[in-house]
């Protein structure tokens, strides 16, 4: 245990004790950070340091340290059930926290503190079971203290020791429960025994929201505290020549305005006399390389590097010679625009910097980059940077940056100041100055058999690498190959089934910051993929669905998707006049997906009705939570599919806020059916698989009712009588 580990040992005890009397669980679990290598540090703390999740107080409640952020995906129930259920807790005694930023919550995958990739409740799965497991048999072991009798004689029920007609509450054997020594092997539960695993359980994190007790970043408030917003160069590289401050710091209750690495911060009691005071700052840009990016010369460059050869991802066989086989050849080029992320809480970041320490607040899911990059910035220790980690108002990968941008930035201000300050961000600061889903052209031929298979394929990809630059970089980027870029085209299943085939990837470096993405690659490519596979099934005259199953009765899982969305979905049955159905299959983050969509055409422009989607994930721990997480992943990309798209002119960002970058809107919500595949199979994610789907699911079913194949987003139909049928 080094130094660092030692110190928040010692803090995470002394707080358990100031709680009062009650047991704080510690334990090791060997092997808890395999990709150790890729952070030394951290992965070594993880792999041999104790670690703690939960507290057992007098009061008989049961505090679970969730290390995941919750960002609405519903981990802090998910994670607590993980617990209750191997310490066979009161579940309505049941509260959670965020962790700490420490190591000893690194994740077990990655090695650092973090949320993203829809790998919460995989990941952690053994580890709460494990720590509620150990707690539980503290609990017994006290337990049969107290009653005289032998720890096999010893049961538990609802937060109850039982021995005979002798019955003990946890919160009375916790103090002495603390006092024993940590088993070190537990037995887990067997499945057939779960109790809370597997049922549809309610939110803990719903009370909180809807009383307004949660607290997520914005909310943040103490005495002393000011509030900073930052001007920003308006081009991305840009930098500042010169500023005049004379204007702002005359604004009533500006107090100070200060340079910073990314612009110049306006200072002041509130954040309408900061907002004020940034504009009426004078500054004189350096615009940098950037100032002249478009994004429709930008596609064109794009179009340019697909017809010279990329870098391979995918083949097999002979592509070329496939071709020469053919009884009939598709060739279609799909498009998709750079994102923002726009969450509904705009970023915002706390920072209290004194002799001691540095105190952060802030919605993340990268605490211990956060961490990291906060100690150089103040030249702290790690171990000195506090981190407390609030409600996210949605995140979709925004608030996990390999740079630390908004927190860092944060930092740079307060330490500027020399004062607490809270550094918000507009939201048209981040639509115009944050970081993006980058913007994809991709090119396809595929050679189709007599019967209307595909024989012969050949794709290729333009696009920014969200990995290249980053410390992600050298685990992630492979013989030149950024693995999200491909995801979903280069595995494919379609592909895999074809004798001849090649993927080849160009990643152009533009100078537009590029940021994973809800559902990161799968979000654009399985438009392409599966708007392609319709696009085949029609060239050959066969049935959507029944060609899929075809081309996908070698992968069970997808098959089973797919064929219970169907059902589901009355595919094949007569529909209402003036509505199209359409389907789309796809595997992302270990989940299997189908999702029927049923649209219409009004005044021109695209409705949709109904989504039907099935989810094969594995177990599913709440089967609640996986069903809303498919609710939201079919809005989050909807929004997509049909409004959502930036664009540049001069380098400048021309979208700015909800008017002109149009998420979906609560009027637009179709009616979502979200069925689970019943499965034993390894578990996957369900935060951003349900994304990927709806967007060809929608193209798929505008296709079928007007004729008109789309294949940019957002979605748009041609002015023609079809369009408006």
């Amino acid at each position: 245990m080094n130094a660092a580990m030692q110190a928040s040992r010692r803090r995470f005890l002394k707080a358990g004790a100031a709680a009062g009397a009650g047991l704080v669980v510690a334990f090791v679990i060997p092997g808890a950070s395999r990709f150790a290598m890729a952070q030394p540090e951290a992965g070594a703390v993880a792999a041999f340091a104790p670690n703690a999740f939960l507290r057992v107080g007098s009061d008989d409640s049961v505090t679970v340290l969730v290390a995941h952020s919750e960002m609405g995906q519903g981990i802090w129930t998910g994670l607590a059930m993980l617990i209750a259920e191997d310490l066979d807790a009161d579940w309505s005694k049941v509260k959670v926290e965020h962790a700490p930023a420490t190591p000893v919550y690194a994740h077990t995958a990655f090695g650092m503190q973090m949320t993203g990739g829809s790998t919460s409740t995989w990941s952690e799965f053994d580890r709460y079971r494990q720590a509620g497991a150990t707690a539980r048999a503290l609990l017994v072991a006290a337990a049969a203290q107290r009653f005289g009798v032998p720890v096999d004689q010893v049961r538990t029920e609802n937060g109850v020791a039982i021995a005979g007609d002798q019955r003990a509450r946890y919160g009375e054997l916790a103090q002495a429960a603390s006092q024993l020594p940590v088993p070190a092997q537990v037995a887990l539960k067997d499945a057939k025994d779960w109790k809370i695993i597997g049922h549809p359980t309610k939110r803990l994190d719903t009370p909180e929201k809807i009383t307004g007790r949660a607290q997520f970043g914005m909310d943040v408030q103490f005495d002393g505290l000011l509030t900073a917003l930052v001007a920003r160069a308006p081009v991305f590289g840009g930098t500042v020549k010169s500023f005049d401050a004379t204007a702002a710091k005359a604004v009533p209750g500006v107090r100070n305005v200060v340079q910073v690495p990314s612009g110049v911060a306006v200072v002041a009691d509130h954040f309408w006399a900061a907002k004020l005071g940034r504009d009426a700052l004078r500054i004189d840009w350096d615009l940098g390389p950037n100032a002249a990016l478009d994004s429709t010369a930008m596609r064109e460059q794009f179009r340019a590097l697909a017809a010279s050869a990329g870098t391979v991802a995918s083949t097999a066989g002979d592509a070329k010679g496939g071709f020469a086989k053919a009884a009939k050849t598709l060739e279609a080029e799909y498009n998709v625009p750079y994102l923002a992320h726009a969450p509904m809480e705009p970023l915002n970041c706390t920072v209290k910097i004194d002799a001691d320490g540095c105190e952060i607040w802030t919605g993340t899911q990268f605490q211990t980059i956060d961490q990291q990059v906060a100690a150089k910035i103040t030249g702290l220790k790690p171990e000195q940077v506090q981190i407390h980690t609030t409600f996210l108002g949605g995140g979709f990968g925004r608030r996990a940056t390999p740079t630390s941008d908004f927190v860092s930035e944060a930092v740079q201000v307060a330490k500027a100041a020399g004062a607490p300050v809270k550094t918000v961000w507009t939201r048209e600061d981040d639509v115009r100055g944050g970081y993006y889903r980058p913007m994809y052209l991709q090119q396809a031929r595929i050679g189709l058999d007599a019967q209307g298979m595909p024989i012969a394929w050949h794709h290729v990809l333009v696009g920014q690498s969200i990995l290249a630059g980053t410390p992600f970089e050298a685990m992630m980027v492979k013989n030149g190959i950024d693995a999200t870029s491909v995801e979903g085209v280069a595995d494919s299943p379609y592909l895999k089934d074809i004798a001849d085939h090649r993927v080849e990837l160009h990643s152009p470096r533009t100078g537009i910051p590029v940021l994973w993405w809800r559902s990161v690659g799968h979000s654009y490519n399985a438009f392409v993929m599966e708007s392609l596979v319709d696009e085949l099934a029609h060239a050959a005259g066969k049935d959507p669905v029944e060609y899929r199953r075809a081309l996908l009765k070698n992968h069970p899982r997808h098959l089973a998707a797919l064929n219970l969305a169907a059902e589901k979905a009355g595919w094949g049955t007569p529909l209402p006049e003036g509505r199209g159905r359409g389907v789309a299959v796809h595997e992302s983050f270990g989940s299997y997906l189908a999702q029927v969509a049923e649209v219409s055409v009004e005044n021109g422009a695209i409705r949709v009705h109904r989504v039907v989607c099935a989810i094969d994930c594995g177990l599913a721990v709440n089967p609640e939570g996986v069903r809303a997480q498919m609710e939201s992943g079919i809005a989050f990309g909807l929004g997509a599919a049909l409004h959502s798209a930036l664009t540049l002119k001069d380098g400048h960002v021309q979208e700015s806020n909800y008017h002109d970058y149009q998420v979906l809107r609560l009027s637009e919500m179709p009616k979502i059916e979200a069925h689970i595949v019943a499965s034993s199979e390894k578990m996957g994610g369900a935060g951003e698989p349900g994304t990927a789907p709806i967007a060809p699911a929608v193209a798929n079913a505008v296709f079928a009712l007007t004729g008109q194949r789309l294949r940019e987003l957002p979605l748009r139909l041609a002015a023609t009588p079809a369009a408006t049928a």
